[in-house]
């Protein structure tokens, strides 16, 4: 299988601050991979810096979005990313919460869009056919997350576990190659976290495209990941399986003797 991505020696300063200090990490087709370690380990800074929102201080990112070859996205703004086949969700969930389930769907595939600004403005015929082809695509989409009753409802009044669902919505209406999901059991009960493990899988197993996840509940990470990355202090200190990882005496150390596989 191919690397979806590769990151090489991937560093971030902030003035004096080394946030994220030469790491490196690739991500298989369709394989699913988590990034763990300890609040302040760097991961959130590390998914920003691959997302666009950062620009790295040092490395290489490589993103290979078709057979071509890999391309080098570093300063790449966010949008020119998620048009390279990457897309991520947020620890804090940001839905447009005033529009319905299906626009903030829809949000999400205006990048793969053809409409001009003449066609957006006056609305041809060409126009008005990708559109609607596009609510149908994205309806589909809703469905795969069990949404679709709620198209029309504003996303303020979805329950959370339903708007994190509908932030993942967003993310595969950009038909990406990876999708890069920043702690999407945050704040979800057992329940909620079971179904979101189920989910997770069947997005990958369905939609052909890699998962690259940053999660601290570890039975999460255990039961979804093929291989996982540890950072803590801003560097790697360990990748693995996940019987690699739940043995290592740096992780149990990072982790101050908590069982991780808890």
């Amino acid at each position: 299988m191919e690397n979806v991505i590769q990151v090489n020696g991937l560093t971030m300063d902030f003035g004096g601050l080394r946030a994220v200090d030469s790491v490196d990490l690739y991500v298989k087709d369709k394989e699913i991979v988590a990034l763990i370690g300890p609040n302040g380990a760097g991961k959130t800074t590390f998914f920003n810096c691959i997302t666009g929102i950062y620009t790295p201080t040092k490395g290489d990112i490589l993103v290979r979005s078709t057979k071509s070859q890999p391309v080098r996205i570093n300063g790449f703004k966010p949008n020119r990313v998620t048009e390279r086949g990457l897309a991520r969700t947020f620890q804090n969930i940001r839905l447009f919460q005033n529009m319905t389930v299906l626009e903030n769907a829809m949000i999400g595939k205006h990048c793969r869009l053809n409409a001009k600004i003449l066609g957006a403005l006056f609305r041809d015929k060409k126009t008005k056919a990708e559109e609607l082809k596009a609510a149908q695509e994205c309806w589909e989409i809703l469905k795969k997350m069990g949404l679709e009753n709620q198209c029309d409802e504003l996303a303020c009044n979805l329950p959370y576990g339903d708007q994190r669902k509908l932030e993942i919505a967003r993310a595969l209406a950009t038909e990406p190659r990876l999708l890069l999901l920043d702690e999407p059991a945050a704040g979800m009960n057992p329940h909620e976290t079971e179904e979101l493990t189920h989910l997770i899988r069947k997005i990958r197993d369905e939609e052909n495209i890699a998962i690259l996840l940053i999660e601290h509940d570890m039975k999460l990470v255990m039961n979804l990941s093929e291989r996982i990355y540890v950072m803590d202090h801003g560097q790697k200190i360990a990748d693995g399986t996940p019987m690699d990882i739940r043995n290592n005496p740096e992780v149990i150390k990072a982790y101050l003797g908590e069982e991780i596989d808890a």
